[in-house]
């Protein structure tokens, strides 16, 4: 068994995903000529000030990022912060005043508008909080109904209308017209209505916020399903911190049309970067919001080893560096087992956490397992381990910015 560090293997991690969509200086000044407010905004001026000043409402404000392939990038703020404003900005709803939306590497703010209206066509699907169902049209051709503005032939149309409502559970309900249907299962037929596109991308703004609370939390049950079962890359918009905190990959707070944050979930609330952040989520139960993926941790402390018979050269390695265990995994990076220095054998009943699972469902497992508990992704590979003192360290109010 031979001995190797996290610094010394990608296999202990897969790195970053490609970038799907690249924001850079993107701007929104609502005015026939932006070029004046522009101008205060370099000057340092802020949002309340151009208004005063000149009359001119400003939407967004210099905004830089990046949204990887397969990620739900979560986009929030306060009212009036400009997160509506910049996803209608993605998809071209309406036209910024200045910057780059790169889609794969093509700016789509320099696109002809025939090819614009391809590549959105092709590319990116949008629910919005108003479920936009037709009365007179059953919630299967509610479900094609963006397939058949768009051109696609009655048959294909409603194969792909059915196959989004059986993603979304509503597979039995395709006869059903939206009155007959309960609010959260409207909402399910909207989502079905952007799946079935197909698309790569989807844009999300305030999808659930008509939803009541029970309601909300199923369709958020459902996202975060497909997720696992998809991977689309997917822009959520959202004003309620526990949301973000609960489906989110990173998250983009917005305050006055700036960006003042992104990060993870467990980053934003170890590391609020102002009091607007700190303040945002003070509220919010980390316990149920963070997932054990966002706590795992692969360190230099972390002792990883790779499997093989001969045990006793990765014995006397653990006990050179001090470490009390070593987490073994197969060449494809698969979790096989946790290796103590005190003995030849594997631990038993050591089983590793699912990095989605929430942290308040890590508690009595990570107080009673013998050493560090490890996590592991969908498909069984190594993500980390969960000690004593970060599971503290997490719960502590204080470390989350309430302090």
């Amino acid at each position: 068994m031979t001995l190797i560090l996290p610094s010394e293997t990608a296999s202990s991690s897969t790195g970053p995903a490609e970038v799907r969509l690249e924001v850079r200086r993107l701007c929104k000044i609502f005015a026939d000529d932006p070029r004046p407010a522009l101008s205060l905004l370099e000057a340092g001026a802020g949002k309340a000030e151009v208004l005063r000043r000149l009359n001119v409402n400003v939407g967004v404000v210099d905004a830089s990022f990046d949204i990887r392939a397969g990620e739900i990038f979560v986009i929030m703020g306060l009212s009036g912060s400009g997160k509506s404003t910049m996803v209608r900005l993605l998809n071209r709803l309406i036209e910024p005043s200045r910057g780059e939306i790169r889609l794969d590497g093509r700016d789509l703010t320099r696109l002809p508008k025939r090819e614009l209206v391809e590549v959105l066509r092709r590319d990116m699907s949008m629910v919005f909080q108003s479920f936009a169902l037709l009365p007179n049209r059953t919630a299967l051709e509610n479900a094609a109904f963006g397939l058949e503005v768009a051109g696609v032939g009655k048959a294909a149309r409603r194969a792909a209308a059915l196959r989004a409502l059986e993603q979304v559970g509503l597979g039995a309900y395709a006869g059903r017209y939206p009155r007959e249907l309960s609010g959260g299962m409207q909402q399910r037929v909207g989502l079905a209505r952007a799946l079935a596109k197909n698309p790569t991308i989807m844009l999300m703004d305030e999808a659930f916020s008509a939803l009541d609370p029970l309601i909300r939390a199923e369709m958020q049950n459902e996202l975060l399903r497909l997720q696992r079962e998809q991977a689309r890359t997917i822009v959520f918009i959202s004003h309620d911190a526990e949301e973000a905190m609960r489906i989110a990959d990173r998250i983009a707070v917005m305050e006055d049309g700036r960006i003042v944050q992104i990060g993870t979930p467990a980053e934003i609330l170890r590391e609020p970067a102002d009091e607007y952040v700190r303040a945002f989520f003070r509220g919010v139960d980390s316990s149920r919001v963070l997932r054990a993926r966002d706590l795992a941790r692969c360190d230099a402390a972390t002792v990883l080893l790779d499997e093989a018979d001969d045990r006793r050269p990765a014995l006397r390695r653990l006990s050179e560096l001090g470490a009390g265990y070593g987490y073994v995994r197969d060449r494809a990076g698969r979790f096989r087992g946790v290796l103590s220095r005190d003995g030849a054998d594997l631990l038993d009943g050591v089983e590793p956490a699912a990095g989605d699972a929430p942290v308040h469902a890590l508690l009595r497992r990570v107080a009673t397992a013998p050493c560090p508990l490890p996590v592991v992704d969908g498909q069984g590979v190594f993500l980390g381990v969960v000690s004593r003192a970060a599971l503290l360290e997490t719960l502590d109010r204080g470390s989350l910015g309430d302090g």
